[in-house]
């Protein structure tokens, strides 16, 4: 009678670990299930991308937030063509002057930014069209990662005039105020295509702190950005910086 070897004192071999079928899950599917998730985000942000060259992103996940944290927000987009070209242009003179220059990076702001320091932001229209669209609010790495990222695609896809006027309409105008329709509203209570210069400047001076300015009570600081803005957008005109955006 054959004597079988005994299995007392060896240790037992470690059972992968299971999944809700009961079979065993290997590194390998795991990092197929991996990289099949990942393929989904970029394949739905290209989607996205794509869709809102023709559709209107009217609800943006912070709009979302605080829309759920007061109650409800002041929003209504409107084309670029009913916005007072004058706004769009102090817009761009106030966030990003060279908008019509770069590819989604303004490297010489990026480089002024890292010799002044963290008091300084770098960020062009384009990233925080990407960041109000796509990303979340707030100052982290993952947040800046995919926002590099992703800005260059949506200057590869979206022209320069319609990032403009996303952000037009994205943006934060006020406390539980989005857009340049409900901006011009509620300060000056005209439409955004009848804002004149000085009241265009005065809500592009506020966009930095929309929560803790207000351009109907401008402190002399606002007013003094206010003014410099003003220049800003006539100089752009005067040199070109608007022409990809305007007719």
């Amino acid at each position: 009678m054959a004597k079988g070897r005994s299995t007392a004192g060896r240790p037992r071999r470690k059972a992968a670990p299971k999944g809700a079928a009961g079979l065993a899950v290997t590194p390998r599917d795991l990092w197929r299930w991996a990289r099949r998730g990942v393929a989904g985000v970029v394949g739905g942000f290209l989607f996205l991308v794509l869709a809102f060259t023709v559709i209107n992103p009217v609800m943006t996940p912070y709009m979302i937030a605080e829309s759920w944290r007061r109650g409800g927000i002041a929003r209504d987009w409107v084309p670029i063509e009913e916005i007072a070209p004058e706004l769009a242009r102090a817009v761009v003179a106030a966030e990003d002057a060279n908008f019509c220059l770069h590819w989604g990076f303004d490297m010489r702001a990026i480089r002024a930014a890292l010799d002044e320091g963290a008091g300084r932001g770098a960020s062009t229209l384009s990233q925080q069209v990407v960041k109000n669209v796509f990303l979340w609010q707030g100052r982290s790495w993952p947040r800046k990662a995919l926002e590099a990222l992703m800005t260059p695609v949506v200057e590869m896809v979206w022209t320069k005039r319609r990032i403009l006027e996303v952000y037009l309409n994205v943006a934060e105008t006020g406390i539980g105020t989005f857009g340049a329709e409900a901006g011009a509203q509620r300060y000056f209570g005209v439409s955004a295509s009848e804002l004149g210069a000085g009241q265009a400047a005065l809500i592009a001076a506020t966009l930095p702190d929309p929560k803790g300015r207000n351009p109907v009570k401008p402190s002399g600081f606002l007013k003094k950005r206010a003014r410099a803005i003003g220049e800003g957008a006539a100089t752009i005109r005067a040199d070109g910086r608007s022409a990809c955006f305007e007719d």
